[in-house]
């Protein structure tokens, strides 16, 4: 999709059913910090989309757009069984085949399944967050079936697994020289004469892909929209290695949330006049790429959409969740979120990273699970995802309120959290004006003690994460209720 950054390395995580489980955002972004070349990378790559956004200045009915974006998606939200319906009645009279998948396993098998059924050993792959979202390409590895990404920063990301160069989360940040070494090294067709050059280095990437559409009798795609009242897939894409995987080989399957459904072209018009600013400050994408079922003679045989639920129909029922299904895929908010801007993609897990990421990672995976509890609060809530985003999702206001169900989750357990029975214990001492006043003087002595030239530098256990990163300033001797009852006498 255009301008979107790239996620976690295809099909890794534990999340697809290796049984293992993903660490929490805190743990798993300690890699990315200690990698200054990945921050250098993101860093550059974030403030290039800023510039380019800030010198083409918005039109003057931008915001009118934005408010009509975002009318089309609620409408369309509310509606959606009745829409997901025309969808599936327009692709089968288009001569195509619509699946329904409940949850990533089944999507899986069913991909899975159709690769099987063509009798490939090898499939071509557009980029796309939902494949990644599943763990596709796990899957039919275990299916012995060879996976060829085709996108750029895929491509590196797949040369970049277990270099000893650099994870491959960093892979797609990385300088020219970086990439260079990459492909001279695992590139096969490669010459050791490979200029740094970035046209030689595309040009590299092309030639060997060149072969793989070639010989490709299976391609896989994901979808930005899907037209309902005619059964159209539309891809959005700033290489065009997604519109070769649309005419070469014989079966094509796409792979989409059911979210991604738009009732009309005036609509999507709406939606695509607004993806490309926020995605990359350009007026318009380089390739869109749209289909209807099959047509004889022309591209492939057999088409199949699967439809993928893997969550949403439960964040469609929290009225204040499903703001995130608007989402349109434009990364806007990654490239002004200052904590995605140091950590990069691969700490926020298979589904989306960023912004987007923290609030629907855990609608859809549930707020139950540690790694996805944990997403909600790795953001600053310092608004900017809101100020950009092109439908308006409000997403401070989600993250807020998942932080609320992330906390309720955990308030029956057996065995309360530390920070259960901390937050228990002043809820208790904060009900009662004398256990306050008492705790308060306590405190107040308490914390004096520990001072050191007016300055709290360090507390003792759990409370020591605060100070890992800020001093306190020590208490006055004297509180406000004791100053102010002293006051009057």
């Amino acid at each position: 999709m255009t301008g979107a950054p790239p996620g976690p390395p295809a099909g890794a995580g534990g999340a697809h059913g290796t049984g293992t489980a993903p660490p929490k955002f805190a743990v798993a972004a300690r890699a990315a910090l200690a990698d200054t070349a990945l921050r250098r990378g993101l860093r550059g790559a974030a403030a290039a989309v800023r510039e380019r956004r800030s010198a083409d200045p918005e039109p003057a009915d931008w915001e009118d757009l934005r408010e009509a974006g975002r009318a089309v998606k609620d409408a369309t939200l509310l509606a959606l069984d009745a829409h997901l319906e025309e969808l599936e009645r327009a692709v089968t009279e288009a001569g195509g085949r619509v699946h329904w998948a409940a949850d990533a396993a089944e999507a899986r098998r069913i991909v899975t399944g159709l690769v099987r059924a063509a009798g490939a050993s090898e499939v071509v792959k557009s980029t796309s967050a939902v494949t990644r979202e599943i763990g596709l390409n796990g899957a039919l590895a275990r299916a012995g079936v060879t996976v060829r990404e085709t996108g750029f920063a895929e491509l590196v990301a797949r040369l970049g697994e277990d270099d000893p160069a650099g994870p491959a989360s960093a892979a797609p940040y990385s300088d020219r020289a970086r990439i260079r070494e990459l492909f001279v090294r695992r590139l096969p067709g490669a010459a050791g004469g490979l200029s740094d050059d970035p046209a030689a280095l595309a040009e590299a990437a092309r030639l060997h892909l060149r072969e793989r559409f070639l010989g490709a009798r299976v391609a896989v795609t994901g979808a930005n929209f899907l037209v309902a009242e005619t059964g159209t897939v539309v891809l959005l894409e700033s290489e065009g290695n997604g519109r070769m995987c649309l005419t070469l080989p014989d079966t094509l399957i796409s792979v989409a949330g059911i979210e991604k459904v738009v009732p009309t072209w005036a609509d999507l018009e709406v939606l695509l006049q607004l993806l490309p600013r926020s995605s990359s400050g350009a007026p318009m994408t380089p390739y869109v790429s749209s289909w209807t079922g099959v047509t004889p003679g022309d591209g492939p045989r057999e088409f199949h959409l699967v439809l993928l639920d893997n969550g949403r129909t439960k964040a469609l029922a929290d009225e204040v969740g499903r703001a995130a299904l608007r989402c349109i895929g434009c990364s806007a908010c990654l490239n002004v979120c200052p904590v995605y801007e140091r950590t990069g993609p691969a700490p926020y897990g298979p589904v989306r990273a960023g912004p987007i990421g923290a609030i629907l990672t855990p609608q859809l995976r549930g707020v139950e699970r540690a790694a996805e509890a944990s997403l909600p609060f790795a953001s600053t809530l310092c608004g900017a995802c809101a100020d950009v985003c092109p439908v308006k999702i409000d997403i401070p206001e989600v993250l807020v309120h998942l932080r609320g169900r992330v906390v309720e989750s955990r308030r029956h357990r057996p065995v309360p959290t530390p920070e259960l029975v901390l937050m228990r214990g002043l809820a208790w001492t904060m009900a009662e004006p004398r256990r306050y006043e008492a705790a308060l003087r306590r405190g107040t002595r308490w914390a004096r003690l520990m001072s050191r030239g007016g300055r709290i530098r360090r507390l003792p256990g759990l409370l020591g994460k605060w100070t890992e990163a800020r001093d306190l300033p020590a208490p006055p001797p004297e509180t406000f209720r004791a100053w102010w009852a002293r006051r009057r006498g």
